[in-house]
């Protein structure tokens, strides 16, 4: 595969980049993430099924009177934390993990190759620890710098958002991936500020929308029962899912190229060779395209490897036949100093003259 050529995108193309690859392979996206999702959510609604209380969904969902609430023991009470506690863990590697498998998927089409749901959870999969490792140090982060102040918070959460991308491309794991990804956000933030912002806008939007309407039957008498609520949370949390998770993953995924590109004349060859991609030579890129380096100002700064001003080749390469440079111009001799009219030393050597002079 030959190197495609990108070029910086504006915070809109990237956007449109990002809807494209979510529309185009929607299917392999929502199964990526129901195989994984779907049963972890009936196994927590079961959990919490047999755990909880009826007076405890009828709190949490608010389903009854308050003067109707029946007390809630200390024995129940655990029990009902602890069985929260599981099925929130148990959510948190499942989406974890189709995460990671819908950030693969999203490189894949990004080259032009047909992503395939298998493929990329067994890619993500082998790496769901180093997953697991950022999300925690991800959640915790930017949780605390909510918590205690809002703008820390914020600024954390849009310096590390490529950290993902980072760890299934380059291999950086830990805070190595964290790192990474501040450095390249660093002087692009606000762009990226700007672009995650509206993503996640267009993602909580469609996604809170489809778990509203799960959740229609919790307005009937059926919502007074546990087993429908459990069910439509289950439900409603897994199609929330299946839309939020890719469409984020193709924002950050397309963010992360686009800051290699800019700082690093970055193309789609090497990221091919590092996540074990060989697309079809004749299946075009969904990555969009410059044109091919001209000029005798690089398109942006640094400029990319293989530029050159016009008219010279590529390092490397030898120039076109017919079009040998010519030799080089050699330099003239220099000139002989004249004979001194001194002798190097004394006595004069035999057959010494002053200035040359024959007698």
């Amino acid at each position: 595969m030959q190197g495609v050529e990108l070029r910086p995108l504006g915070v809109g193309e990237i956007l449109d980049v990002g809807i494209k690859i979510t529309w185009r392979h929607a299917w392999t996206f929502i199964r990526t993430v129901l195989i994984v999702v779907a049963p972890v959510q009936i196994l927590a609604a079961v959990i919490q099924l047999s755990a909880m209380p009826d007076s405890f969904f009828e709190v949490t969902y608010g389903t009854g009177s308050p003067d109707e609430f029946e007390p809630i023991d200390d024995s129940e009470f655990w029990a009902a934390m602890a069985a929260f506690g599981i099925a929130l863990l148990l959510g948190g590697i499942a989406t974890t993990l189709a995460t990671g498998a819908c950030y693969k998927a999203v490189a894949d089409a990004y080259l032009g190759e047909e992503p395939n749901w298998r493929t990329s959870l067994g890619y993500a999969l082998r790496r769901l620890h180093s997953l697991l490792w950022i999300t925690v140090i991800y959640s915790i982060t930017v949780g605390v710098g909510l918590i205690f102040c809002l703008l820390p918070g914020i600024f954390v959460a849009v310096a590390w958002v490529v950290a993902i991308p980072v760890l299934l491309t380059e291999g950086r794991k830990g805070f190595g991936a964290v790192g990474r990804s501040h450095s390249l956000v660093k002087g692009r933030w606000w762009p990226s500020f700007a672009l995650m912002l509206v993503a996640v806008l267009i993602a909580g939007v469609v996604s809170y929308a489809v778990q509203i309407l799960a959740f229609l039957p919790s307005f009937t008498d059926a919502g007074d029962d546990p087993l429908p609520l459990l069910t439509a949370n289950a439900i409603g949390s897994t199609l929330s899912a299946a839309i939020w998770t890719p469409l984020i993953a193709a924002f950050a995924t397309v963010l992360y190229f686009d800051l290699r590109v800019r700082k690093e004349g970055f193309d789609l060859a090497l990221l091919a060779e590092r996540i074990g991609v060989a697309p079809d030579p004749d299946r075009v890129p969904l990555a969009p395209q410059g044109p091919a380096w001209s000029g005798e100002q690089p398109p942006y700064w640094p400029p990319p490897p293989d530029w050159r001003p016009s008219g010279q080749p590529p390092a490397g390469e030898p120039p076109p036949l017919g079009e040998q440079p010519p030799a080089p111009e050699q330099p003239p001799a220099p000139e002989q100093p004249p004979a001194p009219e001194q002798p190097p030393y004394w006595p004069p050597p035999p057959g010494w003259k002053p200035g040359g002079r024959d007698e």
